[in-house]
Parts: C-alpha cells; sequence; structure tokens
C-alpha cells in the first residue's frame, strides 16, 4: 500500500467520508505547498495538546487552564440544573446551543446503540450517564435527543429501559425530542426553528 492509499484509508475513517471524497482531499493536499501541509500537520498536533474532554458531559473544549476538568457548560453557575439533555455526539450538542432554546445541561453518549449487537455498553456511556443521573442533585427531566431513524429510535429505547430503574426511583421525567424533526432528519443538520419546535413539543 502506497502514501496515497493510506492516507485514503485513513479519511475514510472520517464521519460521512467515502473512498471517492477520501482520495479527493488526498489529491487536494498533493497540490498545496508544503507550507500548507506543515501548518495543517501542525495544527492537528496542537490540537490534541490544546482540548481537553469534560469529565461531566464528556464534550471536547479547549483549554484556558491545564487544572481544568470541566467544560464552560457544567461550570456555568446559570446552567439549569434540572434539565439534563442525552446526544450521540459533540457536533449534535453544538447544534442545540445555537438554537439558543435549550440552557439545560449534557451528556455526550458517544454514539448510537447498533440494533444487532451483543455487547452494547461497550458502545455508548450508558453505565456513565447513569452514574451522572443519579449525582444530579436538582434533575427533574431527561430529554433524549438522537437523530430520527432506525438506529436512533433504537437508541431512545434502550437508554430509556437503562434509565427506567434509576428514573422512577428519583421521580425524573424522562422525554424525546418532538415531531419537529423529520424522519431520517440527523440532528447536527437541523435549523434552528426545526431544533425549537422539537424542543418545545418533547414527550
Amino acid at each position: 500500500m502506497d502514501i496515497i492509499d493510506k492516507l485514503t484509508e485513513i479519511f475514510k475513517e472520517f464521519p460521512g467520508i467515502g473512498e471517492r471524497q477520501a482520495r479527493r482531499f488526498v489529491y487536494f493536499l498533493m497540490s498545496r505547498t508544503p507550507a500548507y501541509s506543515e501548518n495543517l500537520s501542525g495544527l492537528i498536533v496542537e490540537l490534541k495538546k490544546e482540548v481537553a474532554q469534560c469529565g461531566e458531559c464528556f464534550r471536547f473544549f479547549i483549554l484556558n487552564n491545564k487544572k481544568e476538568k470541566l467544560c464552560e457548560i457544567c461550570r456555568n453557575p446559570n446552567t439549569d440544573n434540572s434539565l439534563l439533555m442525552a446526544v450521540e455526539k459533540d457536533s449534535d450538542l453544538e447544534s442545540i446551543r445555537k438554537s439558543r432554546v435549550y440552557h439545560g445541561k449534557y451528556f455526550i453518549l458517544g454514539g448510537l446503540v447498533p440494533i444487532v449487537e451483543k455487547n452494547t455498553k461497550s458502545r455508548v456511556r450508558i453505565e456513565e450517564l447513569k452514574e451522572r443521573v443519579k449525582k444530579e442533585k436538582n434533575l427533574k427531566e431527561i430529554i433524549l435527543a438522537f437523530s430520527l431513524s432506525p438506529q436512533g429510535d433504537h437508541t431512545d429505547s434502550y437508554v430509556r429501559t437503562q434509565l427506567k430503574e434509576v428514573a422512577e426511583k428519583l421521580n425524573i421525567k424522562i422525554s424525546s425530542l418532538g415531531k419537529g424533526l423529520s424522519t431520517g432528519t440527523e440532528l447536527e443538520y437541523s435549523d434552528n426553528d426545526t431544533l425549537k419546535n422539537a424542543l418545545k413539543n418533547r414527550q
């Protein structure tokens, strides 16, 4: 396998990128100057140094202080502690934030639950979510915000089942996004008005 094929395989690991697009990325880099490639590789190295993962919500955030363990959302005293929204990934969280309609806390599950999967707990942070729910003293509602797809629906059902016992014990409501989202919609690509309606009509 030559260098072009090796880079193509790496780019294919990016979300939503297939063989053809991955190869186009490689040829694009080949057409750039050496300075461009050096700058890109340097930024990737710096990214790993300057970004940390929040100890509460598992969101990636820029470190302003190396001693910081929590992101600015979890540290913010104005964040609504009665609401906790579970999302698949960081880009979904950012889409919700941009809608400016939700002001509670978040939890990044780390993926969706495959419909046919025996070892589900190794694919998502369900145990960490359970612990988070137990620790939140003022929590009144958990909002499950997953894409409206068969896998998203399956994840919703799985998380509900896993949280049922602790939610009932602590008298916490579990809701899902309403039908402001059309079937098949990826959460990160939804516009602000659609997200607002989905949150407003959650059930």
